[in-house]
């Protein structure tokens, strides 16, 4: 296969017009391992590390759902640094709850499991990841690198490069932890607007794939409210109600000034004719879409 017809997953998405609304992830607990040497396709499953603490790891982070994550800043690789980790837990009330460490034996990761039970500290800033994990998927490297090399330009103590996201073909996809934001379809311009945005309390609908505290079809009226009625902060927005008959939802949504009070949403699923859906899977599948089809204040 010659260069001009190499399959990118992220081309072939925008070329069929795929939706971003509602394709983030559920998750509110995220445990994050710095690591400088090459990643394997699988991240953490795939490194060489001290079994016994390896399995104890993993395990706790199964019990909580954990999603888990290596980092590295980019471009920037000092071996005598310590390694750091860290345990980030979302909070509805908006307060960034995380646990710092460093690691410098695989035993130390242990403390990841203590550090799981513990609430969290409050006040620090929110982490800006940005997927560019190319062992997994080449649009996470082609598209995520620029990006992660911008925005570590201009937040260079909040931003890390790091493992598989989900969701490859919306590269360069950027997380917001522990806020649980999702965006998709950036580049190096756009995610810089982005992240601002989100910093300064001013979400836009028109990278956001969605909040990880929400499920799909919420998501998706959340991203229809912000579209509607223009940016508004994390926790401007709140789904108070939630109903569906067959592949629609009416979603009942509060919100605060000076956005509207209420908002009545409804929303309709279906399933995509099956495509490539990534650059490595050969296989062809079917995503499911869903589009709002009213909107009523009141």
């Amino acid at each position: 296969m010659t260069a001009a017809e190499r399959f990118f997953c992220a081309e072939a998405a925008r070329t069929r017009g795929d939706s971003l609304a509602g394709t983030a992830p559920y998750g509110s607990v995220w445990i994050l391992i710095e690591y400088r040497g090459g990643w394997p396709p699988n991240g953490f499953d795939g490194l060489d590390l001290d079994p016994a603490t390896k399995g104890l790891v993993f395990s706790a982070a199964q019990a909580v759902r954990a999603r888990m994550l290596l980092i590295r800043r980019h471009g920037r690789h000092s071996p005598e640094a310590p390694r750091r980790w860290a345990v980030l837990r979302y909070d509805s009330s908006g307060a960034h709850r995380q646990q710092w460490g460093t690691w410098s034996r695989d035993e130390d990761l242990a403390q990841i499991v203590d550090a799981l039970g513990t609430p969290g500290e409050l006040g620090r800033p929110p982490v800006v990841l940005v997927c560019a994990h190319g062992q997994h998927d080449t649009c996470c490297a082609v598209r995520g690198r620029p990006v992660g090399r911008a925005l570590s330009e201009r937040w260079p103590n909040l931003v890390w490069e790091c493992t598989h996201v989900g969701g490859d073909r919306f590269a360069a996809n950027v997380v917001v932890a522990p806020d649980g934001v999702y965006y998709g379809n950036l580049d190096a311009r756009s995610s810089v607007a982005a992240v601002e945005g989100h910093l300064t309390g001013r979400i836009h609908a028109e990278h956001l794939r969605g909040y990880t505290d929400l499920f799909p079809p919420q998501q998706a009226a959340v991203a229809a409210a912000l579209g509607r009625f223009g940016p508004a902060g994390r926790h401007d927005y709140a789904i108070v109600e939630t109903s569906r008959e067959d592949d629609r939802w009416r979603i009942r949504v509060t919100g605060r000034p000076p956005g509207p009070a209420a908002l009545d949403i409804e929303v309709r699923s279906y399933r995509t004719p099956p495509s490539q859906l990534t650059c490595r899977g050969l296989s062809m599948s079917s995503a499911v879409h869903y589009e709002v089809t009213s909107i009523r204040v009141g």
